[in-house]
């Protein structure tokens, strides 16, 4: 059965370091988050989404992102992974966790 959550990521923490490569940082830091947060082992990030970080180039990403993380479990080499797919969200839903 999957799982949906909405989570807004904010990513003004890839501000304090060298703008050169902020965007970078951007993904690297949701990677982290939806892992830690979700609780999964591996994290699969939608097209859609890198686009949208990297729209205002790479020194100037947006301050934050609504994501919608489908989890799922999935069975690799004898062994159950959680896995999360992260895509961008509805700017109407809400942060929670929905059931379907």
């Amino acid at each position: 059965m999957a799982e949906y959550r909405v989570y807004v990521i904010p990513l003004s923490r890839v501000y304090w370091g060298r703008r050169t490569n902020r965007a970078d940082r951007a993904v690297k830091l949701l990677r982290k988050f939806v892992r830690r947060h979700a609780k999964v082992d591996k994290v699969i990030i939608a097209n859609e989404v890198n686009e949208y970080i990297w729209s205002r180039g790479r020194e100037k990403p947006p301050r934050r992102i609504k994501v919608l993380v489908k989890i799922e479990e999935e069975e690799e080499e004898e062994e159950k992974v959680k896995v999360a797919y992260v895509k961008l969200a509805n700017p109407k839903l809400k942060p929670g966790l929905y059931k379907k």
